[in-house]
């Protein structure tokens, strides 16, 4: 014998039939928080200010460039003269 029950109601009303809480404005208010918090993230990750936050004594793009061209010299120097 199989009896099949069919109810027909909203997540809300099913909530409250079984005494369960309405989470909605946690979620809300937890969600709300979370996106101000990444929107000032992402405001602080400006290319500039992060590459100042880096480099010791707050140097800049320039600095960090001159620095990697430095090294690839140094790595191409070094491989040239093991060839030899």
């Amino acid at each position: 014998m199989k009896i099949k029950i069919e109810i027909d109601c909203t997540p809300g009303e099913a909530r409250s039939f079984f005494g369960l809480p309405d989470l909605e404005p946690i979620h809300d208010a937890v969600t709300a928080q979370m996106k101000d918090r990444m929107e000032a993230a992402a405001k602080a990750m400006d290319p500039e200010s992060f590459m100042r936050a880096w480099m010791p004594g707050g140097a800049g793009l320039e600095k960090m460039q001159e620095m990697f061209f430095s090294a690839m010299r140094e790595v191409g120097g070094t491989q040239a003269g093991s060839k030899d």
